[in-house]
């Protein structure tokens, strides 16, 4: 049945563009700025379209040949508010005439990719969250874990071992397997072995809360952070950045970005940061947790004619890690001695991440089509054992150098999308595609029993159980999204996505005593199990235009996250081979959208209730850290999330997110001590109860002239109650952040003074179910100085 009627929706959607001659006019127009004065070198373009152009010294600008039809003309320069218009091309349209504010008196008409088509933010049913890159700088978000609380409801944490685990209105990333998926530059960031947090030379990031499954697929069950970097434009940029500050934290970016001719453009950028670990380990009476690591982006687009270009995409990141996992045994422990730790066996973790991608564009009279490529690669490994036990015993460690054959986990993928034309004539905009991708996941590692392994409760000493787990996966997706203005107010959303997967997996257990060469012998054959998933992803919703500036929307979604199968561990009752199912969603939506006093007010608010039916519980297996995964229970959560932005006079601006989720198993299973125990109603975990975060950020130039520029920024950052093992024994309380900073710019050379959590609270950021926590960053702060060319 499902298949049936997918099927027949793609294809649909994919000949419903018209394939007839149009009709064509041209467009012009003037761009003025508050004195009527015309403004150059203005960026002008026609949304979901190949028009884009700059303005003269006149103010003016042109486009030829454009087919008749409304659109939404975006028009941008640095240093003033961008601003959206929509216009109808007909033949009749006359002159043009656009004022641009500067942005000390107006707000942003934010510009977003969220539906896979250039839109503008509060244009959008969905509960979305868009910070440009003046924004991102000025929050100083430089990590994907800097991002809790930048939206309502999102929490963001690093384990210990500079990946990063993500909830969203509660649903939780609590396998490799996210539950909240990440896109950078269009590319999936598949699993947490492939995912890059380090963030540089951003354009602009949008959290979409809530399910994506139609557009985004698997793993968008709690929502998407969609992830843009900078790319090249006509002419010549050459920018960059230094900062330093506390725990010798060295930070040094910087970038090229032009234009070789009219047809050719290429960008390259690079990021290099070290700093001292925030731990001590009293065993060697040094700093643990040191970490360096690098980051290179390069871009390579060629324009093939005006509707046809390519961009090929290469990303890099190589990091090390002497000391990863810091993390202490409960949280009294933590907070009695924080940051300190004792530890025999140091080891550095590297970590090595490639990612490339081709993107094929074409941007049409009747049809928009886009082919993206991609290819993600890492390399994780520890150049010696690293401490399992968490403590001065030679107990129990972990071993997975086996050389890059192993532990290197690959992902192509492709997909294939067509869209709608930036052009409307009948009210309506569609998307269609399909995506594939295949992975190959070879992991080899050791848990090493050492000379004290007695006095952990080990019969024999000097020993290694070795696992290997030979894992591939392959899926293939249909997918498309309507949206129709059945009149001039009210509109409806349709779309479905319908996943097939396929897993297979093999296993071995090797015994091997120290003295050997080579394994003794197996305690767990080599074996080998398959499975096939399905998922159907449907969404519906209304939507209804109070005014051109006040919006409402309710709309229901399916989100699914993959099933697959369990690792080998050396628990003999959490057996090898297991399947598990996919996990999946009903979400519902009431959400409304507002500006007010000509774009100096925005309000958005959203009401949502969650249910998530077979649970995939996790359970870390020690000492391997092996995660198991089963379908057990079931769970509810519920909220409602605001978001207030405002210009209160000439350069102050004010902000405000609350987000508020109370999520909670109404029906949970596991085992313990050889028992089930029912945790019913306890919470769900990596969730506070409360996100807040408000902000007031001052511009003025001081009397100095245009050229210069002062800002102060200050930020109060609340989290609520939340947990961290399903027992709810692991519990955080409410605590409060502060972060600010002040600036000064000459023309387009900037100096900033931060600091980051500047009352040093203490506070657990992460949690293991077996007691041992991980402390949020503590006190930091430092000078930035930047300069662009």
């Amino acid at each position: 049945m499902k298949k049936i009627f997918v099927y027949p929706l793609f294809m649909c959607m994919i000949f419903i563009a018209p394939i007839f001659g149009q009709s064509v006019s041209s467009l012009e127009g003037v761009v003025i700025n508050e004195n009527a004065e015309p403004m150059e070198n203005v960026r002008v373009h026609l949304l979901n379209t190949s028009f884009t152009t700059e303005t003269n010294t006149s103010g003016e600008f042109t486009f030829s040949q454009v087919p008749y039809g409304s659109y939404i003309l975006a028009i941008q320069k640095q240093g003033f508010a961008t601003t959206s218009q929509n216009i109808i091309v007909d033949g009749s349209t006359g002159t043009i005439e656009i004022e641009l504010q500067v942005k000390t008196n107006r707000l942003n008409d934010v510009l977003v990719t969220a539906q896979k088509r250039e839109e503008v933010v509060q244009e959008i049913p969905l509960s979305i969250t868009s910070l440009s890159y003046e924004a991102v700088k000025a929050r100083q978000i430089q990590n994907a874990n800097d991002l809790t609380a930048i939206a309502p409801n999102l929490y963001a944490s690093d384990p210990g071992d500079r990946r990063t685990v993500t909830s969203i209105r509660g649903i939780v990333s609590t396998s490799y397997d996210p539950a909240v998926a990440t896109y950078i530059d269009g590319v999936s960031q598949f699993n947490l072995d492939t995912y890059i947090t380090q963030l540089f030379d951003i354009e602009r990031i949008e959290v979409l809360r809530g399910p994506q499954g139609t557009l985004y697929g698997r793993n968008a069950m709690g929502g998407v952070i969609n992830i843009v970097t900078k790319k090249p434009e006509q002419g010549t940029s050459i920018f960059a950045e230094a900062t330093l500050g506390n725990y010798d934290r060295q930070r040094y970016m910087a970038g090229v970005r032009t234009s070789l001719g009219e047809k050719f453009y290429f960008g390259v950028a690079g990021l290099y940061e070290e700093r001292e670990g925030f731990y001590t380990n009293e065993f060697t009476g040094s700093s643990y947790d040191d970490q360096q690591n690098f980051s290179g982006n390069v871009y390579l687009q060629y324009i093939f004619s005006p509707t046809w270009n390519a961009t090929l995409n290469f990303k890099h990141f190589s990091a090390e890690n002497d000391g990863a996992f810091p993390l202490n045994m409960g949280i009294e422990a933590a907070f009695e001695d924080p940051y300190t730790l004792n530890q025999n066996e140091i080891s550095t973790m590297k970590d090595n991440t490639f990612n490339t991608s081709l993107v094929i564009d074409h941007k049409g009279k009747n049809l928009n089509f886009s082919s993206q490529t991609a290819y993600q690669q890492n390399y994780r490994y520890y150049e010696s054992p690293i401490d399992a036990d968490f403590s001065p015993l030679d107990a129990l460690s972990i071993i997975n150098d086996y050389g890059k054959d192993w532990n290197t986990v690959k992902v192509a993928t492709q997909e294939f999308r067509l869209s709608s034309p930036g052009r409307s004539d009948k009210n309506l905009e569609w998307t269609a595609g399909t995506y594939l991708f295949y992975q190959e996941s070879p992991v080899k590692q050791a848990t090493h029993f050492g000379e004290d392994a007695a006095l952990i409760g080990s019969e024999q000493t000097n020993y290694s159980l070795i696992n290997t787990t030979e894992s591939t996966g392959k899926g293939i997706a249909f997918f498309g999204q309507i949206n129709y203005r059945v009149t001039d107010d009210l509109g409806i959303i349709a779309g479905a996505r319908y996943d097939h997967e396929y897993k297979k997996q093999s296993v071995l257990g090797e015994y091997q005593l120290d003295s050997d060469t080579e394994p003794q012998f197996e305690y767990q054959p080599d074996s080998t199990a398959t499975a096939n998933f399905n998922a159907f992803s449907p969404k519906i919703g209304l939507t209804y235009d109070l005014s051109e500036e006040n919006l409402i929307f309710l709309t229901y979604s399916r989100g699914f996250r993959a099933g697959g199968l369990t690792p080998l561990s050396t628990d003999p009752s959490q057996p090898a081979l297991f399947e598990f199912q996919p996990e999946f969603s009903n979400n519902y939506e009431l959400g409304t959208k507002n500006s007010f006093l000509k774009n100096m007010l925005i309000v958005n608010a959203t009401l949502f209730y969650t249910e998530v039916t077979d649970v995939q519980v996790p359970t870390l297996i020690l000492p391997e850290g092996v995660i198991v995964t089963r379908n057990t229970g079931s769970l509810s959560s519920k909220g409602l999330e605001v978001e207030l932005r405002a210009l209160l006079s000439r350069g102050l601006e004010f902000s405000y997110n609350l987000g508020f989720t109370d999520a909670s198993y109404e029906s949970l299973l596991i085992a313990q001590d050889g028992n089930e125990v029912n945790l019913q109603e306890n919470k769900q975990i990596y969730t506070p109860e409360v996100t807040s975060m408000f902000a007031l950020q001052y511009n003025s130039n001081l009397g100095f002239g245009n050229n210069w520029n002062f800002r102060v920024r200050a930020e109060w950052k609340y989290l609520g109650e939340q947990y961290f093992d399903l027992a709810n024994n692991l519990r955080q309380e409410p605590y409060n952040l502060y972060n600010g900073n002040l600036g000064l710019s000459y023309k387009d050379v900037d100096l900033m003074i931060w600091g980051r959590n500047i009352f040093d609270t203490r506070y657990i950021s992460y949690g293991y179910n077996f007691g041992a926590v991980h402390l949020g960053n503590p006190a930091t702060y430092g000078v930035t100085l930047s300069f662009k060319i």
